[in-house]
């Protein structure tokens, strides 16, 4: 992983680390995945609050997704002659819009056009966060600068959840989104004054993309990719409703059991890297079948606090892992192309995000919240046994 980092660097390299500017694209990938999970957690009262179906509601996950798979696949092409701290700043600004449009929605469109714009500034800022994180550090210090921005990722999915529910529970949902938007000013302020500039370099273009993905296993793998990160999303999105419904849990036993969630999906983080330096191939299958696995006995076992505490535990575990497997997997498959192949699963997460969460909200429309799970743990099922015989793990 760390020849493919250092082959795709720029030449011109600092002569000392910027911890600084690497900490401030830290918060801003942190403040925008808070801002892009807080509907999981505060979806029936927002869907009460603007008088709309709760598989409406789910709908800002689904539209938010879909920008930001266009806008990661197209921000280096539509910006490349422009300094990247002054693309990154407006993609700062953008978030703090988006959240102060959420806050005071009066109704659907504001919300959806809010979260458009939450979208943009997702895919670009994640788009290009990792290569000016490169552009920051000495080429040893790579390694520790991506780990520290990817933190931010972790993190988010630890406090968003829980501490959405619970503030929301206590101060209602637009005072979160308020709260977002606090962090969100945060951030832009650091990257203000951290943030060197960082003229543009080499010349983006999105034929490689399509090259590295014509690869023998590559797209096969994607589209697992797709199916995985889609059936998670398609129930983690109404985790909320189903927990109110079929768990029986009042604002506190949501807070903690969200929480319980976020906190083994880091040990799944960590986890994972001991089980991928045994088996990439075991990893990749072990990871849906335990999440499938858990959305059905949540759905078929009989109904008990503590059991669906533990299988939202195992499910958060298994979960904590996919990004960190399917990113490993593809940085070995195409050491040569590492970059193209990180826009490559931003775009296939997005895609999936989009996907789950619209064929989440209209089997709930259709079926309820036991058709979600059903469906969810079906698919990831299926995602399990096309892993197994049909992708490869590289050399």
């Amino acid at each position: 992983m760390s020849e493919a980092v250092s082959a795709a660097l720029p030449a011109a390299r600092p002569a000392a680390p910027a911890w600084a500017a690497v900490f401030s694209l830290t918060l801003g990938v942190f403040g925008l995945v808070t801002a892009e999970f807080l509907p999981a957690s505060l979806l029936t009262p927002m869907a009460q609050s603007l008088g709309i179906a709760e598989g409406i509601a789910g709908q800002a996950v689904t539209v938010t997704a879909a920008v930001a798979l266009a806008s990661g696949l197209l921000t280096a092409v539509a910006t490349r002659g422009i300094d990247r701290r002054l693309v990154l700043l407006f993609f700062s600004v953008l978030l703090i819009a988006s959240n102060l449009l959420v806050a005071t929605a009066p109704d659907l469109t504001v919300l959806l056009l809010a979260r458009v714009l939450l979208g943009i500034a997702l895919g670009g800022f994640w788009s290009m966060a990792a290569a000016t994180a490169m552009r920051l550090v000495p080429p040893e210090q790579v390694p520790r600068a991506l780990s520290m921005v990817f933190s931010g990722v972790s993190v988010a999915t630890i406090a968003a959840a829980p501490l959405g529910s619970f503030l929301g529970g206590l101060y209602g949902w637009r005072t979160v989104f308020h709260l977002a938007t606090a962090l969100a000013v945060v951030g832009l302020a650091a990257q203000l004054a951290t943030l060197p500039r960082l003229p543009p370099q080499g010349v983006a273009r999105l034929s490689t993309l399509v090259a590295v993905l014509r690869r023998p296993n590559i797209g096969l793998g994607i589209a697992c990719t797709v199916l995985v990160f889609g059936g998670h999303f398609a129930l983690f999105t109404y985790i909320r409703p189903f927990l109110e419904q079929v768990s029986g849990v009042d604002v506190g036993g949501m807070a903690l059991l969200l929480l319980a969630f976020g906190l083994a999906n880091f040990g799944g983080t960590l986890l994972a890297g001991f089980l991928l330096q045994r088996s990439i191939k075991l990893t990749l299958t072990l990871m849906p079948l335990v999440i499938g696995a858990s959305a059905l006995a949540l759905l078929l076992l009989p109904n008990g606090l503590a059991l669906h505490a533990v299988l939202v535990a195992l499910w958060g575990m298994a979960f904590g892992g996919v990004p960190v497997g399917w990113s490993t997997w593809l940085a070995r498959a195409v050491p040569d192309e590492a970059e193209s192949g990180g826009g490559l699963i931003v775009a296939a997460v997005q895609l999936a995000i989009a996907g789950g969460a619209a064929l989440g909200g209209l089997a709930y429309q259709l079926g309820g919240i036991g058709s979600v799970f059903a469906g969810g743990g079906t698919l990831l099922l299926a995602a399990t046994l096309i892993v197994a015989a049909g992708v490869r793990a590289p050399r």
